[in-house]
């Protein structure tokens, strides 16, 4: 399929073979079938080829746009900088649509296309799907937004890395604000929930957030992930009175809610498990609200992360949004760990990532992969509105907290324990 999009206008899309016009007067010979098989192995042996999946449509859709972004820039420079031991990057970018069709895309970027690795996806559902391709072809695959628990624990693979945040660590991380705001201990929580993988387990990281807290819930709402219209699900709000609204929605649900939640005017606070930058910028800083977990926003003030904002801004005409960040490490990450090895070959890339090897993360300390369920280790912060006084522009609404761990304490604080969500790779 041909790429579409942002990184259609580089030159980092699926490539056809370009034979010259004496291979062409060949290819009419007997001999021909060899000739072309022998100029393609070479064409192939000169670049490294990675495959990128994520949803371009549906709900999940202006994320997957971001991821796009992301890990074209990622590519445009590490390809201006001399590519990785010495041979370019050639991209292959394509729509993973859901997960019957990401796994057979998968299939064909490792069979056919001979791709050294895969990147992307945010369906929690796509995520596993690509990953059991990836372990069945032992080719390496860096998820960049699936939060699914159990990817990292009954699902996990030896193949699978994780650059976005688990649900637990999300929790964990708004739930520091939540204590420290006095809204666990004895408090009621109303649940909106998106109904499918990711937001099921979701719900279930928060109840034991919740309950371990002294915390409840008073109701619990499954929502479709095509519905557009929340004022029944609001209407119930209303009538539990709850004391914290919470959101374990995703993409555009968690837009379309804060936008209806506000025009009733219900006076108890949000806050959400789950979390994008878009969703924020979609609802607007007049109807923004609640306390939210954030895996990376771009006015993170490290060197690094100003550096890329900078570039995401020069390249695209607008700030990164955090799925952006995720896709761009990636593709960071897997330049780093072959120029590192000095080897394209998975099992060599996974042994490397296993040995907790550092990589900036754009963030105020390194991160490294933990190696019994290949997660990054790493910050996380809250987001919250940001007064409009202080709001330099459409893109400058939210006011980014703390880094959470806090300086000097074990960034595995936020992650799931091995008893929390046990990993056994096979």
């Amino acid at each position: 399929m041909t790429s579409t999009g942002p990184n259609a206008k580089t030159g980092l899309t699926r490539r056809t073979l370009l034979t010259s016009t004496a291979g062409l007067a060949v290819a009419g010979t007997i001999g021909a079938p060899a000739i072309l098989q022998a100029q393609s192995a070479r064409a192939q042996s000169d670049v490294i080829r990675v495959g990128h999946l994520t949803p371009r449509t549906g709900f999940l859709g202006p994320l997957g746009e971001y991821a796009v972004m992301g890990v074209t820039l990622a590519v445009e420079e590490i390809n201006a900088a001399g590519g990785v031991l010495g041979r370019k990057v050639e991209l292959l970018a394509e729509d993973s649509v859901n997960p019957s069709t990401a796994a057979t895309k998968a299939e064909r970027m490792i069979e056919r296309e001979k791709v050294a690795a895969i990147l992307g996806e945010i369906s929690s559902a796509s995520g596993l799907s690509i990953s059991q391709v990836a372990g069945r072809n032992k080719t390496l695959f860096i998820q960049t937004g699936c939060n699914s628990d159990e990817l990292r624990g009954k699902s996990c693979n030896r193949y699978m890395f994780h650059i976005e945040g688990s649900n637990t660590a999300y929790v964990k991380a708004v739930g520091q604000a939540l204590l420290r705001d006095g809204m666990v201990k004895g408090k009621k929580w109303f649940g909106l929930t998106a109904d499918y993988a990711f937001g099921h387990d979701l719900l279930r990281v928060t109840k034991k957030f919740a309950e371990d807290n002294g915390g409840s819930f008073a109701g619990s709402e499954l929502v479709p992930t095509d519905a557009s219209d929340f004022s029944p699900f609001i209407l119930k709000i209303r009538q539990a009175k709850p004391d914290l609204v919470v959101s374990n929605l995703a993409g555009n649900q968690i837009t379309n809610f804060i936008k209806q939640y506000n025009e009733y005017g219900l006076p108890f606070p949000i806050a959400g498990g789950g979390f994008d930058t878009a969703a924020a910028w979609g609802a607007g800083s007049d109807t923004f609200t609640g306390t939210w977990p954030c895996i990376w926003h771009h006015t993170v003030q490290s060197p690094s992360a100003q550096a890329f904002t900078q570039a995401f801004i020069k390249r695209w005409g607008k700030p990164p949004e955090n799925q952006a960040w995720g896709d761009y490490l990636a593709a960071k990450v897997l330049a780093q760990a072959m120029a590192e090895t000095k080897s394209t070959t998975s099992d060599t890339i996974i042994a490397h990532l296993e040995s907790q090897a550092k990589f900036d993360v754009l963030k105020g300390r390194e991160g490294y992969f933990r190696n019994w369920d290949h997660q990054l280790i790493a910050e996380m912060y809250t987001i919250t509105p940001k007064p409009k006084a202080e709001q330099k522009d459409k893109w400058d609404m939210l006011l980014l907290g703390t880094a959470v761990p806090g300086a000097g304490e074990d960034l595995e604080v936020i992650q799931p324990t091995k008893q929390e969500n046990a990993c056994t790779f096979t």
